[in-house]
């Protein structure tokens, strides 16, 4: 193999396996800082060695091995600075046996602790998914903080912090024994879902969507099926595929928001739709449906209604009800209302907004009023209309929603109560 072929096959390795090497190498050095240097210096070694002697076997074990004993001779070099605290370097490291990171289903479960010490409870919720998007995703501090409109120094210092705890708490790098995986499983389906929802629809900005967080969401929800195939797992990943396959429907040429019932169905990707209803069946038959089988199954309806009016509006609000009793929330009680509205008509649905409103949870909710002057809209109550997409708009953020509220005005003010 020559020097050029080699080379070519260290770009490929570094873009397919850097995340799992880093995975195994955290999991042997116990540090996330340690483990990405050891990284960098094994992929350094290779664009040196490689050219000269050769792909090895087994690349991704070469690396992780090259990775942790350079991480042993950093320490024993410090270590001569510091003869007062003698270490034993190859017990801190962890196992030396190189069974232990060349098996490909160990170094596949790496990945899966991995994410679960990212979402350890004992970290706070923002830092389990910045952590996330940086050690298991990949993605720049600086493209954190763009995409969660935070600081690049706030957010990396958030970052530290996280680490930190993992480090000095000897927070395990495992997978949750059986009685503690549903609680933790939910940590991790939570934080995945988050990035996904602030890539499928951004809480501000100029754009309603950020394709490349709802990508790395997807991918990380595939890794954990493929790990842990468990009943919301599989509706997880089928959630973000059903919303995902109508993305290009989504907006206008222009980048206008486009409503689920205006849509062009001829743009939604079949074959997202194919592999999520597929995803859906699966969850179901497992018979442990959780929230996000049953949001999955609500998405799926949608999905395989040709027009707007084959809509099963009447199943929709039997899930719905489903729902209400798996996660009673206010928000999932709005989606029933709406639900409703569409099957029984706008004053049914009104009334149960009303209601949810009277409660005040919702009171800052701007979705809750935007569906509230939707509705009134519909039934002909123009200054009550006015009033609720007036408040919408105080609560928004987002550009192009703002731009839809506010034609909702424009057409309402030509019109007389």
């Amino acid at each position: 193999m020559s020097a050029d072929e080699a080379r070519d096959t260290l770009e490929t390795t570094y873009r397919t396996e850097k995340r799992r090497v880093l995975a195994t190498l955290i999991r042997l050095l116990g540090d996330f800082d340690a483990a990405e240097e050891a990284l960098h210096d094994a992929f350094r070694a290779a664009l040196e060695q490689w050219p000269r002697e050769g792909i090895p076997g087994n690349p991704r074990a070469w690396l992780v091995s090259t990775g942790r004993f350079k991480a042993i001779d950093g320490m024993r070099r410090q270590a001569r600075f510091d003869p007062l605290e003698p270490t034993d370097h190859e017990a801190l490291l962890g196992t030396v046996d190189p069974e232990q990171w060349t098996d490909a289903e160990a170094v596949e479960d790496d990945r899966l602790r991995l994410v679960f010490t990212c979402c350890h409870p004992s970290l706070a919720p923002d830092a389990q998914v910045a952590l996330t998007l940086r050690e298991v995703c990949g993605l720049t501090t600086e493209e954190i903080a763009q995409a969660f409109l935070t600081p690049a120094p706030t957010l990396a210092q958030r970052i530290v912090r996280a680490k930190a705890k993992i480090r000095d708490a000897r927070i395990p790098y495992q997978v949750p024994a059986a009685p503690e995986l549903p609680a933790r499983l939910d940590a991790v389906l939570r934080v995945i879902y988050l990035v996904f929802n602030e890539g499928y629809a951004a809480s501000s900005g100029p754009v309603v969507t950020r394709r490349d967080l709802s990508g790395e969401a997807i991918r990380l929800g595939r890794l954990l099926v493929d790990l842990l195939p468990e009943p919301e797992a599989l509706g997880l990943l089928a959630l973000m595929l059903l919303h995902e396959s109508r993305r290009a429907a989504r907006t206008s040429s222009s980048g206008d928001v486009v409503l689920l019932e205006e849509q062009d169905r001829s743009l939604w990707n079949r074959e997202q739709i194919a592999e999520g209803i597929g995803l859906v069946e699966r969850a179901l038959g497992l018979r442990r449906p959780g929230p996000y089988a049953i949001q999955a199954a609500i998405a799926a309806i949608h999905a395989d209604a040709a027009t707007p009016a084959d809509t099963d509006w009447a199943e929709i609000v039997g899930l719905y009800d489903v729902l209400l009793r798996l996660d009673p929330s206010p928000v999932v009680a709005l989606n029933r209302a709406v639900a409703v509205a569409m099957r029984d008509g706008p004053a049914a649905g009104l009334e149960l907004i009303d209601a949810l409103l009277e409660e005040r949870e919702l009171r800052d909710y701007r979705l809750a009023h935007a569906a509230r002057g939707e509705l009134s809209r519909r039934l002909g109550r123009t200054a009550e209309a006015k009033v609720s997409f007036r408040r919408a708009l105080a609560l928004t953020r987002q550009e192009p929603e703002r731009r839809l509220l506010e034609r909702r005005l424009a057409e309402l003010e030509v019109k007389k109560d």
